[in-house]
């Protein structure tokens, strides 16, 4: 069985009002490097939108995924992420990740891997 793709690194940089975010997985004995571009303002979203173009990247293009919405947010005592994911043009995914310590781009990314984990291991 393969393992599933690891996260390395989110970069991003930012000149002015627009933000460049690029989302670093490792998988296969490789790096993938995904990037989505956008306001400054939706860094959190940027994140999920360039780790779903790694994992576009690392499939070839062999599945369709549209991240259709990604937010943090407290629920009880703990902060989460969660992100909806449109898989194949059909399927709505949903995943979740404790956002704990890490800043709010890290917390939806592994939300939106977790969304997509098991659909992908399918496909891998």
């Amino acid at each position: 069985m393969r393992t599933r793709p690891v996260i390395v690194s989110i970069d991003d940089e930012v000149d002015g009002g627009d933000a460049r975010v690029t989302v670093r997985l490792d998988w296969d004995h490789r790096s993938w490097h995904g990037h989505a571009i956008g306001s400054s303002e939706e860094r959190v979203r940027l994140a999920g939108e360039a780790a779903l173009d790694a994992v576009t990247r690392i499939t070839d293009g062999a599945i369709d995924l549209e991240l259709l919405a990604v937010a943090t947010t407290d629920l009880g005592a703990a902060n989460v992420a969660l992100a909806q994911v449109r898989y194949g043009g059909e399927d709505v995914l949903v995943g979740s990740a404790l956002q704990g310590e890490t800043d709010e781009r890290l917390a939806a990314v592994r939300a939106v891997m977790n969304a997509i984990n098991r659909r992908l291991e399918l496909v891998l």
